[in-house]
């Protein structure tokens, strides 16, 4: 089967037939093979390509040679320059080019974005991946498909992709930054693919096969700890129960699921942290990135985030329902019905107000409680100590108050001066919202 049969077949197994495809330009072989086809099936097609500003006047260049193919080619292109503050990583520049992918296909609602990532790129990513020791996990290669993003010359070696640019005069241009070996996956395709194609002249459609088997175990694997996994619910005890490699499994999939890089001794260092904390009544955190931990404590483990709360205050002067933040504060009266318990997603307390006139925030210096059951006000920094409430959870709280003092804590606790004593007046309640709501 040629490319160019390759890239219909795909288009037809994912249903993407007539539909508005983004491709990513760059202008190297690849993506110019890529591009022509799609051109030439007929799908509506935007280019769109993405000057890194890494090169000068080479980036430039390039920007110019995608504009001029697609002008004459009739293709509708689209360019953005990163800023040069952008630090010059491989990482750093992945991540830039999938956010602009992203901000491409909303722009022209698009149904997907393709990429030209070939064999070889694969064969680079599983060699790249196997050194790091990423596990098993980490053979599966790149995916044909992810999300919005599509590859379909993944089983192509870039030798077809030059030879079909070569037969139909397709001159590509060429990146200076692709023949530098301080780039890892440079010095992998200049320095070390040569030396393993002496063992294995064959050893991409070797290595695909290895990411093909690599990604049924890991299905089956997943298959297997799902069950365990919602079960877990993020229980320090429970996480102690499971075995070695189970306990291994999981953070693997926590930091796969935060987008983190990760090896081997990553992973063992924070089974360890876990281990070592999990009496810890306050809890401990360790530092992965500099914006995400691990906490735990003798309750749960968790990967947090440092977040800013903004100072955002609502004013609540009467009955009904409140937007703040992700959630819906909600005042009414008491009307005697039963008071059901709370759902999965809501705090809810029976409370006796002699009028409305509150704010709904976050934490202040200087805020005070007046806890249920006991005489006298306390700081709250000092009740939120006694509580056991973990550092990071402190500023997150919704507090509805009273200038400074607090009245209700929601899912911690409520203050005398809101106690009911005969019959509430009213029932308050926070709900956790994942759509929009309007008041």
């Amino acid at each position: 089967m040629n490319i160019a049969e390759t890239v219909k077949s795909f288009l037809k197994k994912y249903s993407l037939e007539n539909q508005t495809l983004i491709v990513g330009f760059s202008g190297g072989y690849d993506s110019l093979c890529l591009l022509d086809i799609i051109k030439n099936i007929g799908n509506p097609v935007i280019a769109v390509h993405l000057n890194h500003n890494w090169r000068g006047e080479e980036s430039l260049r390039d920007e110019d040679f995608c504009r001029d193919f697609c002008e004459k080619r009739g293709i509708t292109f689209y360019t953005e320059t990163l800023s040069s503050d952008i630090p010059h990583t491989e990482t750093a520049a992945r991540e830039a080019r999938y956010k602009f992918f992203l901000k491409c296909a909303e722009k022209y609602n698009a149904h997907a974005v393709l990429t030209a990532h070939n064999l070889d790129d694969l064969t680079e990513t599983l060699l790249y991946r196997i050194i790091k020791g990423t596990g098993v996990n980490g053979l599966n290669g790149i995916s044909e498909h992810r999300d919005i993003y599509y590859r379909p010359l993944l089983s192509v070696s870039r030798e077809q992709i030059e030879l079909y640019c070569k037969k139909n005069d397709l001159n590509a241009i060429s990146d200076s930054s692709n023949l530098d070996t301080k780039y890892k996956r440079n010095f992998i395709r200049h320095k070390i693919l040569p030396l393993i194609k002496e063992i294995n002249g064959n050893y991409a459609s070797a290595l695909k096969n290895l990411a093909t088997s690599a990604e049924e175990t890991n299905e089956l694997l997943d298959e297997y700890m799902s069950d365990k996994i919602s079960k877990l619910e993020n229980s320090t005890k429970k996480f102690l129960e499971l075995s070695t490699p189970a306990q291994n499994y999981l953070i693997h999939k926590m930091f796969t699921e935060n987008n983190l890089d990760y090896d081997r001794k990553k992973i063992e260092a924070v089974v360890e942290f876990i281990k070592e904390n999990a009496n810890s009544k306050s809890g401990k955190k360790l530092s992965i990135t500099t914006n995400l931990w691990i906490y735990t404590n003798s309750k749960k483990f968790e990967f947090i985030k440092s977040e800013q709360h903004s100072n955002k205050e609502i004013h609540i002067d009467k009955e009904g329902k409140y937007r703040f933040e992700d959630y819906i504060f909600e005042i009414k009266k008491f009307s005697g019905n039963t008071f059901d318990f709370p759902k999965d997603n809501e705090l809810k307390a029976l409370v006796s107000l002699n009028e409305i006139n509150l704010t709904l925030r976050h934490r202040k210096d200087g805020d005070t409680i007046s806890p249920l059951g006991i005489n006298g006000t306390q700081k709250l920094k000092k009740y939120l100590n006694e509580k056991k409430i973990p550092q990071h959870e402190k500023d997150s709280l919704i507090l509805l108050c009273q200038n400074s003092e607090v009245l209700w804590i929601g899912g911690i606790g409520l203050s005398n001066k809101i106690k009911v004593i005969n019959e509430p007046t009213h029932i308050i309640r926070l709900t956790k919202k994942d759509g929009y709501y309007e008041n």
